[in-house]
């Protein structure tokens, strides 16, 4: 006989994406010279497409990113036109019933801030407020929900420990200095949120990894000292500058002594990443303690095959169903991604998405598991087999 897991009322059902990553046509944000997107999915014009896709595949909730360097293209200077472009994405959304998650920062910045220094400068605060205080005005009367910044922790480490994303650099001072400057902005833009638009949700994104440890005392006694950092050295920090946390999460990493990494890899993605649900449920658990609703903004898997993405999503809801289950108040589940899309630094070549895309005719085509989660999407549950 099959089970029945039903999730709480009002549970948001999505699929998360990012500007740089769909829209196409950013050529004067700190990406566009090393790791240029060109047109991207051209989700810029085809965004009414694909939220059809979207509404036929039941979703009722939609987390994206505004462009900062569309916004503001100069120093000070607003672009109107580019406003008024995100305002259109967000009536699309609310005429088909969709509730926009938006977020605010998700790795690119102006190419104005970063001849001032980016994330390293002292006034990048100052900057990023502004930027916070024209987009909140102007689009207020149709979001309840902003997330300030994707992944604090990843965009810090990639680009100032591994040297890996703009402007790569290796240097753990500066990485440290960017850390709290996210930190410290976050802050900023959070008063400012809440100064225009008090009943605002505000929440940052952070990606959480399930750490594991050998039973000795070495292996314990780093995961302890690795989660501090990795999970709520921030979290800590703004515990009292948020109404949600969101979650992203794809990673295990199994601690044996010295050692990290030394998971068994018994089944991995495209590319390379072990897949692991289980990890998702202690990582939530761990997330109860700042008693916040949480909102899983990422989950997904890079599978061009579509090999085993229906599995991926039924083992992790399942997972996130038993932390509910524990009274953990997670009120929404978000697959990265919509569609396929540039994964940063390794181009195209990744597919994650719930929707296939042809990038020679840029032609849409919904993935066999994207109908499986949309039946998930539809029904409020998930339907576990005898066999499960």
């Amino acid at each position: 006989m099959n089970k029945i897991l039903k999730f709480p009322l009002g549970f948001a059902w999505g699929a998360s994406t990012s500007s740089y990553q769909v829209e196409g046509g950013i050529e004067n944000c700190d990406w566009s010279k090393d790791f240029p997107a060109g047109i991207a999915c051209d989700h810029y014009c085809r965004y009414e497409e694909d939220f059809d896709l979207l509404k036929k595949l039941n979703q009722n909730a939609y987390r994206f990113s505004i462009e900062w360097s569309r916004i503001e293209p100069e120093e000070g200077k607003f672009d109107e036109k580019e406003i008024e472009h995100y305002r259109k994405i967000i009536l699309a959304l609310r005429k088909r019933g969709v509730e926009p998650f938006v977020g605010l920062w998700h790795w690119t910045s102006p190419l104005w801030l970063k001849n001032k220094g980016g994330w390293e400068s002292k006034e990048v605060a100052h900057y990023f407020s502004r930027y916070t205080e024209k987009i909140v005005s102007s689009l207020k009367d149709n979001v309840k929900f902003w997330i300030t910044i994707n992944e604090p922790e990843i965009y810090a480490t990639h680009s100032y420990i591994m040297g890996i994303w703009p402007p790569k650099k290796k240097n753990f001072l500066s990485f440290f200095l960017v850390i709290n400057n996210l930190i410290r902005t976050h802050k900023e833009s959070y008063k400012v949120i809440k100064r225009i638009q008090p009943t605002a949700q505000v929440g940052i994104a952070t990606n959480n990894t399930y750490y594991e440890a050998s039973n000795d005392p070495i292996s314990c006694l780093l995961k302890k000292i690795i989660e501090s950092l990795d999970h709520f050295y921030i979290l800590d920090r703004i515990k009292n500058y948020q109404e949600f946390i969101g979650l992203n999460y794809y990673f295990h990493n199994r601690i044996k002594l010295f050692k990290f990494n030394q998971n068994e890899n018994k089944l991995v993605s495209d590319m390379g990443w072990e897949i692991y649900p289980e990890g998702i449920y202690y990582v939530l658990k761990k997330l109860k303690k700042y008693q916040k609703p949480i909102y899983i903004t990422e989950n997904g898997v890079a599978d061009r095959e579509d090999k085993f993405r229906e599995d991926f999503i039924r083992d992790h809801l399942f997972w996130v169903h038993k932390a509910i289950e524990d009274k953990v108040d997670i009120r929404g589940y978000f697959y990265w991604s919509l569609m396929d899309n540039l994964e940063w630094h390794r181009g195209f070549e990744p597919e994650f998405g719930l929707i296939n895309i042809d990038y020679n005719t840029l032609k849409r085509k919904p993935r066999p598991s994207a109908f499986y989660y949309a039946r998930i999407c539809q029904k409020n549950q998930l339907i576990l087999d005898s066999e499960f």
